[in-house]
């Protein structure tokens, strides 16, 4: 399939096709006259290098983890191992960290508008779950 259709198919644009490119993320055969063409699988590889994006990884992370993950489905690929799991575990706690760090921020700003409104702050999730 050409780069148009695959891009239509996946809700990505072609820039991004052609970035994933460059970064090594997914490859194209090029027909004679130098157009991409991409095998059917590009489509669940793409999804998968999306949800990776998502997941609030870069594309240097992604390019290591792609061989070890299944573009179907996003399992374990033939090539998983341990350093996988490893690398997974260090990006979810990379996450956990941020969200922590959003949530101490959000409740700065609660104090913030209570004290600029004389209201009493909100009582954060974050505030319940610590207790």
């Amino acid at each position: 399939m050409r780069i148009g259709e695959l891009a239509s198919r996946t809700a990505v644009s072609e820039r991004s096709l052609r970035y994933y490119e460059e970064q090594g993320l997914l490859t194209a055969d090029r027909t004679t006259g130098g157009h991409r063409t991409y095998p059917e699988s590009a489509v669940d590889r793409v999804i998968r290098i999306q949800e990776l994006f998502a997941a609030g990884l870069c594309s240097a992370k992604i390019e290591q983890l792609l061989p070890c993950l299944r573009d179907e489905d996003g399992g374990p690929g033939a090539s998983a191992t341990p350093w996988l799991t490893a690398e997974l575990v260090a990006e979810r706690a990379r996450i956990d960290r941020s969200v922590n760090e959003l949530l101490r921020a959000r409740d700065v700003l609660d104090e913030v508008i209570a004290s600029a409104t004389g209201c009493q702050p909100a009582v954060s999730p974050a505030a319940i779950e610590s207790d």
